[in-house]
């Protein structure tokens, strides 16, 4: 990534690092790091089917302020979906609705506010949500108003979803006008002007599915086979996403006997983010800024360079997050009706592919913004040594003195520079479906979700179920393991 700019520190620069050793001292180091550790045992009630527990933990981690206000967009989505889990579908519909709120809310300000993390970091903002987890809290309460049979309610966040995406490349332009006229009217700042990327997804296949089942329920098959449509040209226009052969999806039976029994199946949980550590070196005679790996495999490999001429040589350490896959158990998913064997279930949609493919919009802003708040308080801490230095040689100081206080501003500088890990863990890896012809009638149910070695990691049973020749016969079933 090659971006122009400029780097201008206006101002004193010991001030910075007075104020941000004073926020350490005041606050710790909590506000400055991502919260990670109180998932653990909410993990481990969803993949044991605990999904009561799960909600339980969530709503006991809020009453004890592990979800801060500034975190308050990924509270309501964890505590919607584990509602959702839980199948309490109106509880989970009004924390999704204001995580939904809390996202348009928060991300204007979030790109406005830019200039407040540019002495600490991300973390002390407000988290308005990734686009995927945004995606996934109208296609939820979808399937929470499906649920309770409320189509009409159903399709309104079908529809809102993909808006949504169609909306990207217009939020990330206009993101881009808001973040570079905040940089310019910032006197103290580091001036790199950001271009927003082009978002290659607008329109999702999950989506598409849930519309198209709706519609050939209420028996407007036209409207079906538009959302059929327009599914196959998710899979043919956005290869980058879904790297797969499409499902075999039915809207309509052959037999006109028969009926049509599909089933969701949500599988292993989504990515999430990491710290990826870099380091940012300055050439002064080149005017530019390189930023370099750091793991071991990769030592001083060039990560990506900005074109910004620089006054000194200076070699910093920062973090940015990187989305990273979390592995499943879950190999298939077999359906059983009156225990013969249906079918398997197909995948649909890659959860982290979404996830992977929108953050790349606003992955070039993150990654600017580190920049420029590395920069501006590696320069800051290198000019405040630079005076203690001064005072020592001008006052003949104490040596021991002048030490510890450049290692205070080095520690400061440091403890500092953390990469915002916040997102939602809760929501599912992969959505996978399957649509089977059936006569209509009653019918014990059974989906397993198998491991490589065809063992059942869990199952779902559901007994006395009417197929009915028509309306929607939609199941549900998640193994989040």
């Amino acid at each position: 990534m090659v971006i122009n700019g400029r780097i201008i520190l206006s101002g004193r620069y010991a001030g910075p690092l007075v104020l941000l050793l004073s926020f350490l001292l005041l606050t710790g180091c909590g506000s400055l790091i991502t919260n990670k550790k109180f998932y653990e045992p909410i993990t481990v009630e969803l993949q044991n089917g605990n999904y009561k527990a799960a909600v339980s933990q969530i709503e006991a981690a809020r009453a004890k302020k592990k979800y801060q206000n500034k975190d308050r967009f990924v509270y309501f989505i964890d505590a919607g979906l584990a509602y959702h889990y839980a199948s309490d579908f109106e509880k989970s519909n009004q924390k999704l609705t204001k995580a939904e709120n809390a996202a348009d809310e928060l991300f204007t300000k979030s790109i406005t506010r830019a200039a407040a993390s540019l002495l600490l970091n991300d973390n002390v903002l407000e988290y308005s949500g990734e686009d995927y987890e945004i995606l996934y809290t109208n296609l939820f309460m979808a399937l929470n108003y499906i649920a309770v049979n409320n189509y009409d309610d159903a399709f309104v966040e079908t529809k809102r979803a993909n808006e949504k995406l169609n909306l990207l490349e217009q939020k990330y332009r206009k993101a881009s006008d808001d973040y570079n006229q905040g940089t310019a009217d910032d006197t103290a700042a580091v001036k790199i002007n950001y271009k927003a990327e082009k978002v290659r997804f607008n329109n999702d296949s999950f989506a598409r599915y849930l519309s198209m089942r709706m519609y050939a329920a209420e028996g407007k098959y036209d409207d079906a086979v538009i959302d059929y449509n327009l599914l196959k040209k998710a899979f043919i226009e956005q290869p980058h996403i879904y790297d797969f052969d499409m499902p075999d999806i039915k809207y309509l039976p052959e037999n006109k006997d028969k009926a049509i029994l599909s089933i969701v199946g949500l599988a292993g949980l989504s990515p999430v983010k990491e710290a990826l550590n870099l380091r940012l070196r300055t050439d002064k005679d080149l005017d530019l800024v390189q930023i370099l790996y750091t793991d071991p495999k990769r030592q001083d490999s060039e990560y990506g360079h900005l074109a910004l001429p620089v006054s000194e040589d200076y070699y910093f350490k920062f973090s940015i997050p990187q989305i990273v896959s979390r592995s499943s158990l879950i190999n298939r998913i077999v359906v059983y009706a009156n225990s013969q064997y249906l079918g398997d279930l197909q995948l649909l949609e890659d959860v982290g592919a979404v996830a992977n493919e929108t953050f790349e919009a606003k992955k070039s802003l993150i990654y600017l913004r580190t920049v420029a708040r590395a920069v501006f308080k590696g320069l800051a801490a290198h000019k405040a040594k630079e005076k203690e230095d001064k005072k020592k040689k001008e006052k003949d100081g104490n040596a021991f003195g002048t030490w510890l206080k450049k290692a205070l501003i080095d520690v400061a500088t440091d403890i500092s520079e953390n990469a915002d890990l916040r997102c939602s863990r809760l929501l599912p890896g992969k959505i996978y479906i399957g649509d089977f012809e059936i006569a209509p009638g009653t019918y014990d149910l059974r989906v397993e979700f198998l491991d490589e070695y065809d063992n059942v990691v869990s199952a779902k049973e559901v007994n006395d179920y009417k197929v009915l020749k028509t309306g929607l016969n939609l199941i549900e079933a998640f193994s989040l393991n």
